[in-house]
């Protein structure tokens, strides 16, 4: 096989509609434009979402309110919360099984807000530097 010898699949490669040219076309006369109107003619465009001078729809309802696209799903908890749980091993999954964090969130960080009187290990959760301190002093640990 050499590269001048390759051709596009059987089918694969249409003819462009040549529009205006004679009844026989199928396409003559208005072009497919129909009849009348400002999309007929020549030059005939109009903005997107204009309606004729009609009020458009994306003025006529009300704006409220804004949801983030770039903010994820990260979650806080504190180490109060932490405290209260039953089980030493903490990661994601136990903290949505218990209803600490909820069950669309993608990663939790704990905060130092509270306090931990108890010795916990974290896996796969984040911590800040105070929260991070308050565990490693009742003898937990964090691995990230």
């Amino acid at each position: 096989m050499q590269l001048n010898t390759i051709k596009s699949a059987e089918g694969a490669k249409h003819a462009r509609k040549r529009v205006g040219r004679g009844i026989g076309s199928g396409l003559g006369k208005t072009a497919g434009r129909g009849h009348k109107g400002q999309k007929s003619r020549s030059g005939g465009f109009h903005k997107v979402g204009f309606e004729g001078g009609q009020m458009p729809i994306q003025r006529r309802l009300p704006k409220r309110g804004f949801v983030s696209l770039v903010r994820g799903r990260n979650v806080e908890v504190r180490l109060s919360e932490l405290d209260q749980l039953p089980v030493d091993q903490i990661d994601l999954l136990v903290l949505k099984q218990a209803g600490v964090i909820p069950a669309d969130a993608l990663s939790a960080k704990v905060i130092l807000s509270g306090a931990i009187t108890r010795k916990v290990a974290l896996s796969g959760v984040g911590a800040t530097k105070g929260a991070l301190a308050a565990i490693e002093a009742a003898g937990g640990s964090v691995a990230a």
